[in-house]
């Protein structure tokens, strides 16, 4: 729970950015779709590196706690830095450093959450926690409406404000946090010598190369590239809402609030769900909304807001289904001191195919329209959903029994 509030109100800073970068550079600052495709990849992909780092400093130290919170004092930081970047490419470097921090902390973050709850919970801890900060998600844009409300053109003003709450973040974070019982606490006689050896084992060159071997876990990483180049980024799909809608730039915070109100009602009960059938059905019916939600964007609409309406809500829906049950499907299979590492890994292979994704659809845009590029993106996630079902796993069993513990 109190990382759950730590990444709630991250979240609502995080998501007050979010929530204007869009529009303030495509529509303030001029920026191509082209441009604005590779600043977003980067944006999403800047991570990826960092990722792997951040976990295996984490294991390799056992110090998830300590190497989360740098990761939460990067990212507070570089809100503040957003003051003083006055091109796009200036704010896409901020943004660069900003995503090296969440990637420096999610995989100690996830790990933290991993190893606080038995294998069979894994969906239903990840669900809570992913509707605590998907209440930050929700939150964030509406702070981030109120501020352009209260001072029209306010940008630096919403960074700010998004300064404070990320403070406020890693504050919660120092003082509320603890690493979970029994992972780095001293222990004696036996185990602690056992401890030494496993030490040992784990800090040798072949470690990272065995998270390679590790059954199920080469096929959880390509899975998830394969849906994740297909996967058309948050700010492209709410650009071209605001262009259906004809929406005024002071609502455009907003567009974010219904994605955010779908994630947070179904974060819980379809961990939970993913807990009792299987991670893998959830998994790809999540993909499934997200087709749904392409298909409908494409579609001419009689009812405008209300298609609008229902387009965000299977966005929320697609991320309560897929964000913390991959985390869930792939915690299991790992051995505790290696957790970090390995969760690492699969977000990297996500990052850096939805770098490669939005690079790829902004170019679509650029050259084919935005409806030729989305139905080129829809294509693909249909191909990509046969490919990963015949491919079969995510996880097999409803409550996974492939736990591996390191030695003691």
């Amino acid at each position: 729970m109190a990382l759950g509030a730590v990444s709630l109100v991250t979240d609502v800073s995080a998501e007050m950015v979010t929530a204007v970068l869009p529009l303030y550079l495509v529509v303030g600052l001029g920026m191509s779709p082209l441009a604005f495709g590779a600043l977003d990849g980067l944006y999403q992909g800047a991570s990826a590196l960092s990722r792997l780092v951040g976990g295996h400093v984490a294991d390799r130290a056992q110090r998830r706690k300590l190497v989360a919170g740098a990761g939460y004092a990067v990212s507070a930081a570089c809100k503040l830095a957003l003051l003083a970047a006055t091109t796009p490419w200036a704010i896409g470097a901020v943004l660069a450093a900003d995503r090296t921090g969440k990637g420096l902390r999610t995989a100690p973050r996830d790990a933290l959450i991993s190893l606080s709850c038995p294998p069979e919970e894994q969906g239903r801890a990840f669900g809570v926690h992913r509707a605590m900060d998907t209440a930050g998600a929700l939150l964030g844009p509406l702070a981030a409406f109120a501020v352009l409300w209260a001072a029209r053109d306010g940008y630096d003003a919403v960074f700010v404000v998004s300064f404070c709450a990320a403070a406020l973040g890693v504050l919660l974070l120092v003082l509320f946090v603890r690493e979970p019982s029994g992972v780095t606490a001293p222990r004696k006689g036996a185990e602690k010598n056992a401890d030494r050896n496993a030490d040992k084992k784990r800090h040798r060159p072949g470690a990272l190369r065995s998270l390679a071997r590790t059954s199920g876990l080469p096929r959880l990483c390509l899975i998830a590239a394969l849906l994740g180049v297909v996967t058309v980024s948050d700010s492209f799909l709410y650009l071209l809402l605001q262009r259906r809608l004809d929406l005024p730039a002071p609502y455009f915070p907003l567009l974010p609030v219904g994605a955010a109100a779908g994630f947070l009602l179904l974060a819980v009960p379809l961990g939970h769900l993913a807990d009792r059938i299987g991670r893998r059905q959830v998994f790809l019916a999540g993909h499934g909304a997200l087709l749904i939600a392409y298909v409908l964007l494409l579609a001419p609409w009689g009812g405008g807001p209300v298609a609008a309406g229902a387009v965000l809500v299977l966005l929320g829906a697609f991320y309560a289904a897929t964000d913390g049950v991959l985390m869930a499907a792939a915690g299991p299979l790992l051995p505790t001191d290696l957790r970090a590492s390995g969760l690492s890994l699969v977000q990297t292979a996500q990052a850096l195919a939805r770098f490669a994704g939005s690079l790829l659809f902004g170019a679509g845009w650029l050259y084919f329209g935005p409806e030729g590029a989305l139905t080129v993106a829809a294509a693909g996630l249909a191909v990509a959903l046969a490919a990963v079902a015949a491919l079969s796993t995510l996880h097999p069993h409803p409550h996974p029994h492939l736990h591996r513990r390191s030695p003691s």
